[in-house]
Protein backbone atom coordinates (compact mmCIF):
# COMPACT_ATOMS: atom_id res chain seq x y z
CA UNK A 1 0.00 0.00 0.00
CA UNK A 2 1.62 3.44 -0.81
CA UNK A 3 2.76 5.32 2.04
CA UNK A 4 0.20 8.55 2.14
CA UNK A 5 3.91 10.43 3.49
CA UNK A 6 5.93 9.11 1.15
CA UNK A 7 9.64 10.11 1.80
CA UNK A 8 13.01 8.90 0.36
CA UNK A 9 12.70 5.62 1.45
CA UNK A 10 10.01 5.31 -1.30
CA UNK A 11 11.71 7.98 -3.82
CA UNK A 12 14.55 5.65 -3.59
CA UNK A 13 12.86 1.93 -4.67
CA UNK A 14 10.24 3.15 -6.70
CA UNK A 15 12.45 6.18 -9.05
CA UNK A 16 15.83 6.33 -8.15
CA UNK A 17 17.08 2.87 -8.38
CA UNK A 18 13.35 1.71 -10.52
CA UNK A 19 14.91 3.32 -13.78
CA UNK A 20 12.51 6.20 -13.67
CA UNK A 21 15.42 8.39 -12.50
CA UNK A 22 16.05 11.57 -15.10
CA UNK A 23 18.85 12.84 -13.01
CA UNK A 24 17.49 15.88 -12.64
CA UNK A 25 18.47 16.46 -8.91
CA UNK A 26 15.59 18.32 -8.17
CA UNK A 27 15.36 16.23 -4.77
CA UNK A 28 18.88 17.54 -4.36
CA UNK A 29 18.29 20.57 -4.34
CA UNK A 30 15.13 21.31 -2.25
CA UNK A 31 16.30 18.81 0.66
CA UNK A 32 16.24 20.51 4.18
CA UNK A 33 18.74 18.55 5.77
CA UNK A 34 20.82 18.30 3.24
CA UNK A 35 21.68 14.27 3.66
CA UNK A 36 20.94 13.97 -0.91
CA UNK A 37 24.31 14.22 -3.22
CA UNK A 38 24.53 13.66 -6.47
CA UNK A 39 26.95 11.33 -8.59
CA UNK A 40 28.15 13.46 -11.57
CA UNK A 41 31.67 12.29 -12.59
CA UNK A 42 32.32 13.68 -16.03
CA UNK A 43 32.61 10.19 -17.81
CA UNK A 44 31.28 7.79 -15.05
CA UNK A 45 28.71 9.24 -12.83
CA UNK A 46 25.73 7.53 -12.33
CA UNK A 47 23.50 10.64 -12.83
CA UNK A 48 21.58 9.64 -9.67
CA UNK A 49 21.11 11.29 -6.22
CA UNK A 50 22.25 9.01 -3.29
CA UNK A 51 22.26 9.46 0.61
CA UNK A 52 24.47 9.49 3.02
CA UNK A 53 25.23 6.35 5.45
CA UNK A 54 24.10 8.68 8.15
CA UNK A 55 20.65 9.51 9.44
CA UNK A 56 19.14 6.33 8.28
CA UNK A 57 21.50 4.99 5.90
CA UNK A 58 21.36 4.95 1.97
CA UNK A 59 17.85 3.37 1.58
CA UNK A 60 15.90 4.97 3.91
CA UNK A 61 15.89 8.83 5.89
CA UNK A 62 15.18 9.79 9.74
CA UNK A 63 14.02 12.85 8.65
CA UNK A 64 11.35 11.14 6.53
CA UNK A 65 10.48 8.78 9.16
CA UNK A 66 9.86 11.95 11.23
CA UNK A 67 7.67 13.32 8.55
CA UNK A 68 9.89 15.19 6.19
CA UNK A 69 8.51 14.57 2.13
CA UNK A 70 10.59 17.05 0.40
CA UNK A 71 12.51 14.79 -2.05
CA UNK A 72 9.55 13.16 -2.98
CA UNK A 73 7.33 16.54 -3.32
CA UNK A 74 10.38 17.73 -5.81
CA UNK A 75 10.73 14.71 -7.96
CA UNK A 76 8.95 15.03 -11.67
CA UNK A 77 8.74 11.08 -12.21
CA UNK A 78 7.18 10.51 -8.83
CA UNK A 79 3.46 8.74 -8.72
CA UNK A 80 1.20 11.06 -10.54
CA UNK A 81 3.65 13.67 -11.62
CA UNK A 82 1.75 14.41 -14.95
CA UNK A 83 -1.40 14.77 -14.10
CA UNK A 84 -0.41 16.94 -10.89
CA UNK A 85 1.41 19.01 -12.52
CA UNK A 86 -1.03 19.60 -15.72
CA UNK A 87 -3.70 20.23 -13.34
CA UNK A 88 -1.36 23.06 -11.52
CA UNK A 89 -0.64 24.77 -14.84
CA UNK A 90 -3.60 24.43 -16.97
CA UNK A 91 -6.10 23.77 -15.04
CA UNK A 92 -7.06 20.25 -16.07
CA UNK A 93 -5.66 16.50 -17.25
CA UNK A 94 -3.96 16.96 -20.99
CA UNK A 95 -6.77 15.19 -23.28
CA UNK A 96 -5.18 12.28 -24.98
CA UNK A 97 -4.29 14.09 -28.11
CA UNK A 98 -2.02 16.85 -27.01
CA UNK A 99 0.92 14.28 -27.17
CA UNK A 100 3.06 17.20 -27.04
CA UNK A 101 1.49 18.62 -24.06
CA UNK A 102 -0.93 21.71 -23.77
CA UNK A 103 0.15 25.08 -25.06
CA UNK A 104 -1.84 28.44 -25.90
CA UNK A 105 0.81 29.73 -29.21
CA UNK A 106 2.82 27.70 -31.29
CA UNK A 107 5.00 29.74 -33.36
CA UNK A 108 8.49 30.15 -34.63
CA UNK A 109 10.77 32.45 -33.40
CA UNK A 110 14.37 33.73 -33.07
CA UNK A 111 16.31 36.48 -31.26
CA UNK A 112 16.04 39.95 -33.41
CA UNK A 113 19.97 40.67 -32.36
CA UNK A 114 22.57 39.45 -34.30
CA UNK A 115 24.87 38.87 -31.30
CA UNK A 116 22.03 37.16 -29.70
CA UNK A 117 21.11 34.71 -32.46
CA UNK A 118 25.13 34.02 -33.27
CA UNK A 119 26.14 33.39 -29.75
CA UNK A 120 22.59 31.04 -29.33
CA UNK A 121 21.89 27.84 -30.83
CA UNK A 122 18.74 27.77 -34.09
CA UNK A 123 18.12 31.13 -33.63
CA UNK A 124 19.07 32.35 -29.71
CA UNK A 125 15.71 32.34 -29.03
CA UNK A 126 16.34 31.31 -25.34
CA UNK A 127 19.08 33.71 -24.56
CA UNK A 128 16.47 36.78 -25.77
CA UNK A 129 13.73 35.73 -22.93
CA UNK A 130 16.45 35.23 -20.15
CA UNK A 131 18.43 38.74 -21.19
CA UNK A 132 14.30 40.44 -21.36
CA UNK A 133 13.70 38.77 -18.45
CA UNK A 134 16.63 40.10 -16.24
CA UNK A 135 16.81 43.21 -17.74
CA UNK A 136 12.79 43.40 -16.96
CA UNK A 137 13.06 42.78 -13.58
CA UNK A 138 11.08 39.62 -13.92
CA UNK A 139 13.77 37.23 -12.87
CA UNK A 140 17.14 37.98 -10.67
CA UNK A 141 18.84 35.41 -12.48
CA UNK A 142 19.17 32.39 -14.61
CA UNK A 143 20.26 28.88 -14.17
CA UNK A 144 21.66 27.51 -17.10
CA UNK A 145 24.95 25.51 -18.24
CA UNK A 146 28.44 26.53 -19.50
CA UNK A 147 31.07 24.97 -20.50
CA UNK A 148 33.93 23.79 -18.26
CA UNK A 149 37.47 25.99 -18.53
CA UNK A 150 38.11 27.90 -21.72
CA UNK A 151 35.60 25.64 -23.63
CA UNK A 152 37.65 23.12 -25.33
CA UNK A 153 36.48 20.27 -22.98
CA UNK A 154 32.74 20.13 -24.11
CA UNK A 155 32.31 19.45 -20.59
CA UNK A 156 28.63 21.47 -18.91
CA UNK A 157 28.69 22.82 -15.93
CA UNK A 158 25.45 24.58 -14.15
CA UNK A 159 26.35 27.81 -14.26
CA UNK A 160 24.59 30.84 -12.79
CA UNK A 161 23.63 34.38 -15.29
CA UNK A 162 22.71 37.42 -14.03
CA UNK A 163 22.99 39.98 -16.88
CA UNK A 164 23.87 39.80 -20.86
CA UNK A 165 26.97 38.99 -20.69
CA UNK A 166 26.39 35.68 -19.16
CA UNK A 167 23.82 34.34 -20.66
CA UNK A 168 25.29 34.42 -23.86
CA UNK A 169 28.41 33.19 -22.26
CA UNK A 170 26.13 30.29 -21.64
CA UNK A 171 24.70 30.49 -25.22
CA UNK A 172 24.25 27.11 -27.64
CA UNK A 173 23.67 23.26 -26.84
CA UNK A 174 26.08 20.74 -25.19
CA UNK A 175 24.41 17.41 -25.80
CA UNK A 176 26.00 16.11 -23.07
CA UNK A 177 23.74 16.82 -19.73
CA UNK A 178 24.09 19.38 -17.55
CA UNK A 179 22.40 19.11 -14.23
CA UNK A 180 21.32 22.76 -14.51
CA UNK A 181 18.81 22.56 -11.10
CA UNK A 182 22.63 22.39 -8.87
CA UNK A 183 23.75 25.95 -9.65
CA UNK A 184 20.20 26.71 -7.73
CA UNK A 185 21.90 27.15 -4.24
CA UNK A 186 24.51 29.64 -5.57
CA UNK A 187 22.29 31.76 -7.29
CA UNK A 188 20.32 32.15 -3.78
CA UNK A 189 24.15 32.82 -2.19
CA UNK A 190 24.10 35.83 -4.32
CA UNK A 191 20.61 37.50 -3.29
CA UNK A 192 18.31 35.99 -6.45
CA UNK A 193 14.80 35.55 -4.92
CA UNK A 194 13.37 35.02 -8.73
CA UNK A 195 15.06 32.45 -10.86
CA UNK A 196 14.43 31.37 -14.15
CA UNK A 197 15.93 27.57 -14.76
CA UNK A 198 16.50 26.29 -18.53
CA UNK A 199 16.51 22.58 -19.21
CA UNK A 200 15.22 19.73 -20.82
CA UNK A 201 11.62 18.37 -20.19
CA UNK A 202 13.53 16.73 -16.87
CA UNK A 203 14.73 19.82 -15.29
CA UNK A 204 11.63 22.46 -16.44
CA UNK A 205 9.10 20.25 -14.70
CA UNK A 206 10.48 21.28 -11.29
CA UNK A 207 9.01 24.34 -11.02
CA UNK A 208 5.63 22.84 -11.72
CA UNK A 209 5.92 20.26 -9.22
CA UNK A 210 7.45 22.28 -5.99
CA UNK A 211 4.71 24.64 -6.59
CA UNK A 212 2.22 22.16 -7.39
CA UNK A 213 2.74 20.55 -3.98
CA UNK A 214 4.20 22.65 -1.91
CA UNK A 215 7.71 22.38 -1.54
CA UNK A 216 8.82 25.28 0.57
CA UNK A 217 11.14 28.49 -0.07
CA UNK A 218 12.27 26.59 -3.68
CA UNK A 219 8.40 26.83 -5.44
CA UNK A 220 8.20 30.69 -4.73
CA UNK A 221 11.68 31.37 -6.25
CA UNK A 222 11.82 29.52 -9.56
CA UNK A 223 9.71 31.89 -11.36
CA UNK A 224 10.12 31.32 -15.02
CA UNK A 225 10.65 27.57 -16.59
CA UNK A 226 12.23 27.56 -20.12
CA UNK A 227 12.15 23.76 -21.68
CA UNK A 228 14.49 22.67 -24.12
CA UNK A 229 13.22 20.16 -26.41
CA UNK A 230 15.27 17.30 -26.14
CA UNK A 231 15.08 13.29 -27.02
CA UNK A 232 17.85 12.22 -25.60
CA UNK A 233 21.23 13.62 -23.89
CA UNK A 234 24.81 11.25 -24.06
CA UNK A 235 27.60 10.41 -21.97
CA UNK A 236 30.64 12.64 -22.19
CA UNK A 237 32.07 9.38 -23.57
CA UNK A 238 30.87 10.10 -27.19
CA UNK A 239 33.96 12.55 -27.71
CA UNK A 240 36.62 10.55 -27.32
CA UNK A 241 34.95 6.98 -28.28
CA UNK A 242 33.03 8.21 -31.13
CA UNK A 243 34.26 11.35 -32.95
CA UNK A 244 37.79 11.51 -32.02
CA UNK A 245 38.82 7.33 -32.27
CA UNK A 246 35.81 6.91 -35.36
CA UNK A 247 36.17 10.13 -37.01
CA UNK A 248 39.64 11.71 -36.02
CA UNK A 249 37.43 14.52 -34.49
CA UNK A 250 38.71 15.81 -31.33
CA UNK A 251 36.78 17.78 -28.79
CA UNK A 252 39.33 20.48 -28.32
CA UNK A 253 39.01 21.38 -32.06
CA UNK A 254 35.00 21.57 -32.22
CA UNK A 255 33.75 24.48 -32.39
CA UNK A 256 29.90 23.26 -32.73
CA UNK A 257 27.41 20.66 -32.74
CA UNK A 258 24.04 20.22 -33.79
CA UNK A 259 21.21 17.55 -34.22
CA UNK A 260 19.31 17.43 -37.48
CA UNK A 261 19.08 13.68 -38.11
CA UNK A 262 22.59 13.79 -38.08
CA UNK A 263 25.55 15.07 -35.65
CA UNK A 264 26.18 18.01 -37.35
CA UNK A 265 29.69 18.90 -36.49
CA UNK A 266 31.77 22.19 -36.96
CA UNK A 267 35.51 22.77 -36.33
CA UNK A 268 37.51 25.50 -35.30
CA UNK A 269 39.51 25.36 -38.69
CA UNK A 270 36.39 25.64 -40.88
CA UNK A 271 35.72 22.21 -41.42
CA UNK A 272 32.19 20.38 -41.45
CA UNK A 273 31.43 16.97 -40.89
CA UNK A 274 28.56 14.84 -40.09
CA UNK A 275 28.38 11.48 -38.19
CA UNK A 276 25.15 9.28 -38.05
CA UNK A 277 22.66 9.83 -35.56
CA UNK A 278 22.25 6.12 -34.81
CA UNK A 279 25.98 5.67 -34.02
CA UNK A 280 25.40 7.95 -31.27
CA UNK A 281 22.51 5.74 -29.23
CA UNK A 282 25.32 3.35 -27.52
CA UNK A 283 26.15 6.89 -25.38
CA UNK A 284 22.88 7.20 -24.59
CA UNK A 285 22.74 8.98 -21.05
CA UNK A 286 20.83 5.88 -18.93
CA UNK A 287 18.51 8.47 -17.16
CA UNK A 288 16.68 9.05 -21.02
CA UNK A 289 15.89 5.44 -21.42
CA UNK A 290 12.56 6.04 -19.98
CA UNK A 291 11.69 9.84 -20.51
CA UNK A 292 8.61 10.30 -21.58
CA UNK A 293 9.10 14.23 -22.31
CA UNK A 294 10.42 15.08 -25.47
CA UNK A 295 8.64 18.21 -25.60
CA UNK A 296 9.56 19.86 -21.90
CA UNK A 297 5.47 19.96 -21.60
CA UNK A 298 5.50 21.77 -17.73
CA UNK A 299 7.95 24.63 -19.19
CA UNK A 300 6.18 28.18 -19.27
CA UNK A 301 7.51 28.01 -22.39
CA UNK A 302 9.05 25.17 -24.41
CA UNK A 303 11.71 25.74 -27.58
CA UNK A 304 14.13 23.60 -30.42
CA UNK A 305 15.67 23.75 -32.89
CA UNK A 306 13.65 20.56 -35.15
CA UNK A 307 11.96 21.17 -38.40
CA UNK A 308 13.59 22.53 -41.96
CA UNK A 309 14.35 26.17 -41.14
CA UNK A 310 17.79 26.42 -39.60
CA UNK A 311 18.27 29.67 -37.39
CA UNK A 312 14.70 29.51 -36.11
CA UNK A 313 13.00 27.75 -32.94
CA UNK A 314 10.01 26.07 -32.84
CA UNK A 315 8.54 27.92 -29.64
CA UNK A 316 5.40 26.56 -27.49
CA UNK A 317 4.02 28.97 -25.27
CA UNK A 318 2.33 27.17 -22.82
CA UNK A 319 1.73 29.07 -19.30
CA UNK A 320 -0.23 32.18 -18.95
CA UNK A 321 3.17 33.14 -17.32
CA UNK A 322 5.26 32.32 -20.46
CA UNK A 323 2.72 34.24 -22.47
CA UNK A 324 3.34 37.55 -20.80
CA UNK A 325 6.74 36.72 -21.12
CA UNK A 326 6.58 36.32 -24.65
CA UNK A 327 4.49 39.15 -25.85
CA UNK A 328 6.67 41.21 -23.78
CA UNK A 329 9.53 40.22 -25.97
CA UNK A 330 7.26 40.56 -29.54
CA UNK A 331 6.34 43.82 -28.03
CA UNK A 332 9.87 45.14 -27.31
CA UNK A 333 11.12 43.66 -30.60
CA UNK A 334 13.63 41.30 -28.76
CA UNK A 335 11.89 38.16 -31.19
CA UNK A 336 11.18 37.86 -34.39
CA UNK A 337 8.12 35.81 -35.37
CA UNK A 338 6.83 33.40 -37.88
CA UNK A 339 3.63 31.31 -38.64
CA UNK A 340 4.53 27.56 -37.76
CA UNK A 341 2.67 27.09 -41.72
CA UNK A 342 6.02 28.59 -42.66
CA UNK A 343 7.38 25.17 -42.26
CA UNK A 344 4.93 22.28 -42.71
CA UNK A 345 6.30 19.33 -41.67
CA UNK A 346 7.62 20.67 -38.12
CA UNK A 347 3.69 19.84 -36.38
CA UNK A 348 4.05 16.74 -37.58
CA UNK A 349 7.82 16.30 -36.46
CA UNK A 350 6.80 17.02 -33.08
CA UNK A 351 4.30 15.07 -32.98
CA UNK A 352 6.37 11.74 -34.26
CA UNK A 353 8.93 13.09 -31.66
CA UNK A 354 6.57 13.48 -28.62
CA UNK A 355 5.05 9.58 -29.65
CA UNK A 356 8.77 7.93 -29.98
CA UNK A 357 9.33 9.64 -26.46
CA UNK A 358 5.91 8.48 -24.69
CA UNK A 359 6.87 4.92 -25.66
CA UNK A 360 9.42 4.69 -23.47
CA UNK A 361 7.76 4.77 -20.52
CA UNK A 362 7.40 1.51 -18.54
CA UNK A 363 4.06 -0.15 -18.91
CA UNK A 364 4.14 -0.81 -14.89
CA UNK A 365 4.67 3.21 -13.99
CA UNK A 366 1.78 5.45 -13.42
CA UNK A 367 0.01 5.09 -16.62
CA UNK A 368 -0.61 8.67 -17.62
CA UNK A 369 2.21 9.33 -18.79
CA UNK A 370 1.22 6.70 -21.50
CA UNK A 371 -2.29 7.74 -22.01
CA UNK A 372 -1.64 10.86 -23.08
CA UNK A 373 -0.43 9.54 -26.92
CA UNK A 374 -1.64 9.72 -30.54
CA UNK A 375 -2.33 6.21 -32.03
CA UNK A 376 0.65 5.35 -34.45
Amino acid sequence: MPSDKPQWAELYREVVTSGLCTGCAGCVVVCPHDVLRYDDAAGGGTWRPWKVDEDGGPEDCTHGIRGCTMCTRACPRFRTWETEADVHLFGRPRDPGEVAGVSDQIVLARAADPEVRSAGQDGGLVSAILIWAIEHDVVDAALVSSLEGDGTSWRPVPSVARNRSEVLAGGGSRYTYSVNTLAYPKAVEAGAERIALVGMGCQASLPAMVSARKAGKIARRLALSIGLLCSKTFDDAIFADLFDTKYGLRREEISKIDIKGVFKIWMRDGEYHEVPLKEGRAFTRQGCLACPDFAAEHADISAGGIGSLDGWTLTLVRTSRGSEVFQGLVGDGMVETRPVSDDPGVLDLLQKLSRASRRRWPEGAEPAARQAKLPG
